[in-house]
């Protein structure tokens, strides 16, 4: 309970709490002043009637006329004081009425006197007040017209207590409702602290659970959840880089030093020497090439290069990377063609689409050993598509999501030269680039597929105009 009381969500069910009680108050007094008014109101606008009635009367029928109807109401109330009636001469001494003598009265404004009132009933004599009007009849006589106020007085008693009743009782609702708000908010807190906690003390498999109303909290914990399974996904690709990286280059490292170590043992031998430095200089660029590829992958993924981006021509691009990679085309004897749009505008890094494009083209014409390789470029629905269809075997249809992991390589590319980054380096760009890519069949063999958003065609113009 001190823990609850010390909660911001307490306090701000507190605030909201006596902002509500305030206004149920000041609600309740309203409506008790509005009462007591109507109830005053009704009492006076009661006597004016009596006394507009016995007007008239003592109009039409004089004075023995207004005391007989006097001396008649008087009499059928039986001993019931709630309508004061009474007549006096010029010395007010009472002539008829239900009011033995002229009241001690006090003064309330012109015509209206108010007086405590002796009221016998079965339980005894009963202390009240009442209300009256005097009026003036010809000759000094006086006639006063009155009600007596104990309903009223009742009736405002007891919507006094219904209100304060009802005021306590909105209060006590609302504190065990801010209780039990505030218990629920610090329960669904709490469930967040102890998942934090045990994702800390490094149980990554841990999510906050949903209790499926759809609620803020809900929401929350959803985007906790998605970005602890993100967090996830990342560690154990990073673990995975980590092995794969520890697997692919222990094999050329030692192969390396295997190579160093074999010509130092042997006889000296300038010319073996060269030999052996050769080997070691193109082992070591492969080595290189692994680690710049998976530091330009790296670069896309954190989105390093996006301030350097530009509108660039994606059609372009895709011409220039087709023509450098045609002498390798034809010295294995494929047919490459290559089909672009005249202008293709995107918002990226030349750098980084020239190589992704590449590594497209370098994967088709390695693994097709015969046949053609298409490259092809258009626009598609407001997006750049890049495709590039080759004739070889292709890549199973259950595998063609896992080639896009870091050095993954299928059984029958081991013995083929790469790293297994190619591919991830693509999908990190088109991802970078808010594209994306994959793989479908081409009937034969395989089509890669590029698309990124199409940029406004005004602003590749501006950008050649500027340079």
């Amino acid at each position: 309970m001190v823990r609850l009381l010390r909660t911001n969500a307490f306090r701000l069910g507190a605030l909201y709490l006596a902002l509500f009680a305030a206004s149920v108050l000041a609600l309740l007094v309203f409506i008790y002043f509005s009462t007591a008014d109507f109830i005053e109101r009704q009492t006076e606008a009661t006597i004016d009637a009596e006394i507009t009635g016995l007007r008239e009367q003592y109009e039409d029928r004089g004075l023995p006329g207004l005391l007989e109807i006097i001396h008649a109401r008087s009499t059928a109330q039986h001993g019931n004081t709630s309508t004061l009636y009474l007549i006096t001469d010029a010395a007010l001494h009472p002539i008829a009425g239900n009011l033995s003598a002229w009241p001690q009265a006090q003064h309330i404004r012109a015509g209206w006197i108010g007086f405590p009132l002796e009221v016998r009933t079965r339980d005894g004599p009963v202390q009240s007040n009442a209300l009256a009007s005097v009026f003036v009849l010809p000759d000094g006589f006086r006639l006063l017209v009155g009600r007596d106020l104990r309903d009223a007085s009742a009736f405002r008693s007891r919507i006094t207590r219904t209100l304060g009743w009802s005021a306590l009782l909105t209060v006590a609702l609302g504190v065990a409702g801010g209780l039990f708000m505030t218990r629920n908010m610090l329960r669904r807190v709490d469930a967040v602290n102890r998942t934090s906690e045990r994702i800390i003390r490094g149980d990554l498999t841990q999510r906050v659970p949903l209790t499926g109303s759809g609620d803020e909290f809900d929401q929350l914990a959803g985007n906790l959840n998605a970005m602890l399974d993100r967090i996830e996904r990342l560690m154990l690709g990073m673990r995975q880089v980590t092995d794969n990286i520890a697997h692919d280059l222990r094999t050329p490292l030692s192969r390396l030093r295997a190579r160093l170590e074999v010509t130092l043992l042997e006889r000296p031998d300038a010319g073996r020497y060269a030999e052996a430095l050769r080997e070691t200089v193109a082992e070591a660029d492969r080595l290189l090439g692994t680690f710049n590829a998976l530091l330009s992958i790296a670069e896309a993924e954190a989105g390093s290069r996006r301030e350097t981006m530009a509108v660039v021509d994606l059609a372009e691009i895709a011409r220039s990377v087709g023509e450098l990679y045609e002498p390798v085309a034809d010295e294995k004897g494929l047919a490459l063609t290559i089909d672009n749009d005249a202008r293709l505008p995107v918002h990226g890094d030349r750098h980084l689409l020239s190589q992704a494009l590449a590594n497209l083209l370098d994967n088709a014409l390695k693994y097709t050993p015969a046949g053609s390789v298409a490259l092809r470029a258009h626009g598609v629905d407001g997006s750049a598509r890049v495709e590039v269809a080759d004739s070889g075997p292709g890549v199973p249809a259950d595998r063609r999501e896992a080639v896009f992991d870091r050095f993954v390589r299928l059984e029958g590319s081991r013995s083929t030269p790469g790293n297994g980054l190619g591919l991830s380096l693509v999908r990190a760009v088109a991802k970078l680039h808010g594209g994306e890519a994959w793989l479908e069949d081409n009937n034969p063999g395989l089509k890669a597929v590029l698309t990124l958003p199409m940029a406004d065609r005004s602003a590749l113009a501006a950008t050649r105009n500027a340079a």
